[in-house]
């Protein structure tokens, strides 16, 4: 049966290290799928901070976009994070083109999101909170912060737990069953 959990919150709350000791809690050997495109040094970084704490009994899968093309069934996956596979649909693939249509874009995300979910496998999706800041001055900006926003709400809609990260203090916002969290 498919379980979904989405844990949410601001930059270095400490979301990620939350879903990790929850998905290690659920099983010994659990699937991590990196959305990450590798943009710079500092990101690149994070990303190997993030590695490091994982152990080897994570199986680790690098996908930008295209998450349903993974068999996961019946296993644990963590999906890390929603916010960088919505800049990867977002993100312009050409120097001169220009980024796709927000309605669009969100249909395409929704039925891939529904498509990965399909699977018999517990999910738990990290995502980012950007819209409880000011309203930013770039309508680039603007119109991801839209984006991300709707597929937030998509995925929570759907979810059977959504827990809101505040200074690394989990917040349980929707609960369905009670968490086996750490």
């Amino acid at each position: 049966m498919t379980h979904i959990t989405l844990i949410t919150g601001g930059q270095r709350s400490g979301k990620s290290a939350y879903a990790e000791r929850l998905a290690l809690s659920l099983t010994d050997h659990p699937v991590y799928v990196a959305t990450a495109h590798i943009w710079d040094d500092e990101f690149r970084e994070r990303v190997r901070r993030h590695q490091t704490r994982r152990g080897p009994q994570w199986t680790n899968i690098e996908e930008e976009r295209h998450l349903s093309r993974h068999d996961v069934s019946g296993r644990v996956v963590l999906v890390d994070c929603l916010t960088l596979w919505a800049t990867n649909y977002f993100t312009p693939q050409a120097p001169d083109q220009a980024p796709p249509d927000v309605d669009a874009t969100l249909r395409l995300m929704q039925a891939e999101f529904d498509r990965f979910t399909a699977q018999d496998a517990t999910f738990i999706f990290v995502t980012n909170e950007i819209g409880l800041g000011g309203t930013s001055a770039n309508a680039l900006q603007r119109r991801f912060t839209d984006l991300l926003g709707w597929l937030n709400q998509y995925v929570a809609a759907r979810a059977n737990d959504v827990v809101l990260m505040v200074s690394g203090i989990p917040i349980h916002l929707k609960s369905q069953q009670p968490p086996t969290a750490p």
